[in-house]
């Protein structure tokens, strides 16, 4: 794996590979001997575990961290118990498909490590076991050439959460922050893999106050439930009559860069919830979200963008932000409080 990993990286000539280790323990010294700028970490590996030798160096040098992990379920909560100790992301390693898929992982990876290699200087104030930093209050965004909207004095019904990089520590941050009770429902796209989907989804729901699942076809959406959008699918909010709705997943559209879409699920939102919606847009690269935030807005909802200052990447909040398109620009942890105040 050590191998490959290399093989991958040395591809791009703006990155330069400064050691390999055999296992945790030597991790953990050539980490403090070398100082780089980013870390991948396999979770298993013999003498020390990549859980704790990420443990280790963020308690002694935090650094950006990706983790490699299998695509199982005893993968992914290792994988969200790292990013608990710190870890920025994660990569899959299952990385025996076709070429096409092999491609994606190494682009992936690339596009990672330059990303977070630029965070490095501030990712001790991303580490999640200190006190927050001391954030500044949300900001009224500027609006570029606002239209008229119809549909303001409507209380929202439905919140869609859209993230990626840095986005399972940024949601159940958001998510835990939560009363319980809320009278609106919740639909949670983020870009992750199949197998992760499920195991988030009952990780979130031992740690809020409001009942979290995987959306599943045709599912009947209730008042206080959050539904986290399965990987590998799209899913869209459907209404079935003047009062209820429910939850359609596919594959469709297949061309689309990202499964699950946050687009697919925004637009979907906003084209049934309309005047009545709220999205959120968190960390993550690209610009994934923009549009559906757009429709949100054009319909007569509210949107919220992460700051940059606690973004792990600006990406996808900046494309917001930049467009015009974020009523309010806010600290990941006045998120939560900010959505209880907008609906």
């Amino acid at each position: 794996m050590r191998r490959v990993i290399r093989q991958m990286l040395e591809t791009d000539p703006d990155i330069q590979v400064i050691g390999t280790a055999r296992d945790g323990a030597e991790g953990v010294e050539m980490a403090m001997q070398l100082k780089p700028d980013v870390i991948t970490m396999d979770l298993e590996m013999p003498r020390m575990d990549g859980l704790e030798a990420t443990e280790r160096i963020m308690e002694r040098m935090p650094t950006p961290i990706i983790m490699v992990s299998s695509l199982t379920k005893e993968g992914a909560k290792s994988t969200f118990t790292a990013l608990d100790k710190g870890a920025a992301d994660y990569i899959s390693k299952n990385l025996v498909t076709s070429a096409l898929d092999l491609m994606k992982i190494q682009d992936e990876l690339i596009g990672k490590i330059k990303v977070l290699a630029r965070k490095k200087g501030q990712f001790l104030s991303l580490r999640p076991a200190q006190a927050p930093v001391q954030a500044s209050p949300a900001v009224q965004a500027p609006a570029v050439a606002p239209k008229k909207r119809s549909y303001g004095t409507l209380k929202v019904a439905f919140v869609s959460i859209g993230a990626s990089t840095g986005g399972p520590r940024a949601v159940q941050a958001i998510l835990s922050h939560l009363p319980a009770g809320m009278d609106v429902g919740i639909l949670v796209s983020i870009h992750m893999p199949r197998a992760f989907t499920g195991p988030f989804a009952e990780r979130l729901n031992e740690l809020c106050k409001l009942d979290v699942k995987e959306a599943e076809n045709g599912e009947a959406i209730k008042p206080g439930q959050v539904f986290v959008c399965p990987g590998g699918l799209q899913t869209r909010v459907r209404r079935r009559n003047l009062t209820d709705y429910s939850l359609s997943i596919d594959e469709e559209p297949r061309e689309a860069l990202y499964r699950p879409c946050i687009d697919v699920s925004m637009t979907s939102v906003a084209e049934n919830y309309p005047g009545r919606s709220l999205g959120v847009i968190l960390t993550g690269m690209g610009h994934d979200g923009r549009e559906g935030m757009r429709l949100i807005r054009e319909k007569g909802g509210k949107t919220l963008a992460q700051n940059e200052e606690t973004c792990t990447v600006f990406g996808m909040p900046k494309s917001v932000i930049d467009a015009g398109l974020a009523d309010k620009i806010v600290p990941l942890d006045l998120i939560a409080a900010e959505i209880v105040n907008m609906i």
